[in-house]
């Protein structure tokens, strides 16, 4: 029976909501040993979460073992994956603190923070091709799936929601922000891209459950005085009953991309 797993961003720190009693487990991969948290679900599956940045937190996004942490979901059978963060919003019409899914993502160069190609797909080996996406990097199924469980708390656009990925670990310019908004970005953060394809890579669905933290533009006004932390904890609320459900609830759906192999 395959799993379903939600990784996990800062807004979370380093701990998982103790309503999972989830316990740690240490996963061995060709790219290193990556802890996950194990447990089983109300519908009798096994559910897993991953901590982004490690327990404790100290990973800054350019240190994540995105392989390593790809690859232990697919040693444990992940079949579904949310992928979730907190991100700064480039468009003044989306509002702070409430959960949204992404569409569509840009990333200007297909690399991981240390400039090397984001594949799982490093040597010549059985089982390699390209990724084709005949429906984009994001599940439409897994999204529907969360919109089902949880559409009353998801905000719901009309059109779609463009992820740019901005590698950290520095914090981007006012130039850099205006410009992925011109070329229709609408959040970013420094990570989950790199997740996003390299899931997709082991062929399992993926969807993207994010939430505005601060605004990114400069002319677009946050809430004042409210500090970084402040602003995280507010995104671990909007977004935790939604991830709590979907480990508890929630089911595998068919991959709809294909690796196309010669």
């Amino acid at each position: 029976m395959q799993s379903v797993a939600v990784i996990l961003g800062s807004a979370f720190g380093d701990q998982i909501p103790q309503e999972l009693d989830m316990q740690p487990i240490d996963v061995d991969t060709r790219w290193g040993t990556q802890t996950i948290y194990s447990g089983t679900a109300q519908s009798g599956r096994n559910m897993y979460a991953l901590i982004r940045h490690g327990s404790p937190h100290q990973l800054l996004p350019h240190q994540i073992n995105y392989r390593a942490q790809a690859a232990a979901l697919k040693a444990v059978g992940c079949g579904a994956l949310v992928i979730n963060s907190s991100v700064g919003v480039l468009d003044g019409e989306i509002p702070l603190y409430e959960p949204l899914l992404l569409t569509d993502q840009l990333m200007s160069e297909n690399r991981l923070p240390d400039g090397s190609t984001c594949s799982m797909f490093t040597e010549p080996e059985e089982g390699q091709g390209h990724l084709v996406l005949n429906e984009g990097l994001f599940s439409e199924a897994l999204a529907n799936q969360l919109k089902q469980l949880h559409g009353d708390n998801i905000y719901q656009r009309d059109q779609e929601t463009v992820f740019v990925y901005a590698g950290g670990p520095r914090s981007k310019t006012a130039a850099e922000n205006r410009m992925w908004a011109q070329l229709g970005g609408h959040v970013n953060s420094m990570t989950v891209a790199p997740e996003v394809v390299l899931a997709n890579e082991l062929e399992i669905p993926v969807a993207g459950l994010v939430v505005g933290h601060k605004y990114s533009l400069p002319e677009l006004d946050n809430p004042p005085e409210e500090e970084i932390q402040e602003s995280l904890v507010n995104a671990r609320a909007a977004t935790k009953e939604i991830l709590i459900d979907f480990l508890q609830q929630g089911s595998p759906v068919e991959f709809a991309n294909h690796i196309y192999r010669y």
